[in-house]
């Protein structure tokens, strides 16, 4: 069994089903005694987000970097962003280290093409979605049409996961305002839903759209089990 290195704390409720997903998935492959190979480097996120408010990119891409760093001395076979906005320094890990990187949007394009899709709406902060790094990732590699939605429920959709759910706040007019944004792009042609940020998932499931929803963290880590388990 390879060992999987992942860069977490972005933010740590998110890095917990991490962990929780990887360690459930490699039991029910191998054996009920078996967990997996896991190094997780856990940065404080309160700073990051102060450096992701003021654009402080480079800063941001020497943490990663060394993040990637530690993880490759400390014997780590690959590496894994556990949050979808910090892929925006995919680049810069992969060129820090020598470990692959399974690169979230990649595995998560895959899960939406293998179900027939092609027009996909992506969730996520304010980051995610109004810059290119990743909607161009899924438009360019893997051929999707990608929509977002409107300013306000950007604005809404970014406020809920930096006020609410990155502190394991889950509230139900919170889920409620979702679901309506998510029937508005099925509205506007969305054949599919990805759930752009690793928090989304602590707060809408199947249950809460009408067309298929794509859980990146859950896609994300299942990727991270096939290549340990490779």
């Amino acid at each position: 069994m390879k060992t999987i290195g992942i860069i977490g704390g972005m933010s740590w409720e998110s890095s917990v089903q991490y962990y929780t997903i990887i360690n459930r998935a490699v039991r029910d492959r191998i054996g009920p005694m078996h967990s997996a190979k896991i190094l997780m480097h856990s940065l404080d996120f309160a700073p990051l987000a102060a450096l992701q408010k003021a654009g402080e990119w480079d800063e941001l891409a020497e943490i990663m970097a060394d993040s990637a760093q530690a993880l490759e001395a400390g014997g780590a076979d690959c590496v894994l962003i556990a949050t979808n906005t910090m892929h925006k320094l995919a680049d810069d890990v992969e060129a820090s280290c020598d470990l692959p990187l399974i690169h979230i949007a990649d595995a998560t394009a895959d899960a939406v093409c293998a179900e027939g899709i092609t027009r996909v709406a992506l969730l996520g902060t304010a980051f995610t979605m109004e810059q290119p790094f990743y909607r161009e990732r899924l438009e360019e590699h893997h051929g999707l049409d990608v929509i977002v939605p409107e300013a306000d429920d950007r604005a809404e959709i970014h406020r809920v996961i930096y006020e609410e759910l990155i502190s394991g706040q889950i509230l139900e007019q919170s889920r409620e305002a979702y679901r309506e944004i998510i029937a508005r792009l099925v509205a506007q042609g969305a054949q599919g839903v990805i759930l752009g940020c690793t928090e989304i998932g602590l707060l809408i499931n199947q249950a809460d759209s009408d067309v298929p929803v794509f859980d990146t963290t859950e896609i994300h880590a299942l990727a991270a089990v096939e290549f340990a388990l490779s």
